[in-house]
């Protein structure tokens, strides 16, 4: 059974845990992840920006990205959130309560 890591930068931590919670209670995520601050730099309209910005990591099942990611794009507030797809393998326990949590 496979599994499917998200990941999203957002602007801060209060959107990190709407968009976490949001899918867990949903159900599109069984986990969420926010971690420490980091920079990002990049191009944007033309500039190079640099950003603070909180990693999100969500863990679901593969069936599940484009409502997951249909509901992140619901909550995120950027123009074009960065939603990254990671297939992963992991123990055989884990994935199963993986399944058991994102039942939708």
């Amino acid at each position: 059974m496979p599994m499917l890591a998200m990941l999203t930068n957002c602007p801060d931590e209060a959107t990190a845990d709407l968009i976490a919670e949001g899918l867990i209670l949903a159900r599109f995520a069984a986990c969420a992840n926010r971690y420490a601050p980091i920079t990002s730099l990049y191009r944007w309209e033309g500039a190079v920006e640099r950003t603070v910005e909180i990693p999100l990591l969500l863990k679901t099942r593969p069936e599940l990205a484009e409502r997951a990611e249909a509901e992140i794009r619901r909550l995120h507030p950027y123009d074009c959130p960065p939603i990254l797809r990671v297939p992963l393998e992991a123990n055989a326990d884990f994935l199963a309560w993986i399944a058991d949590e994102t039942p939708v």
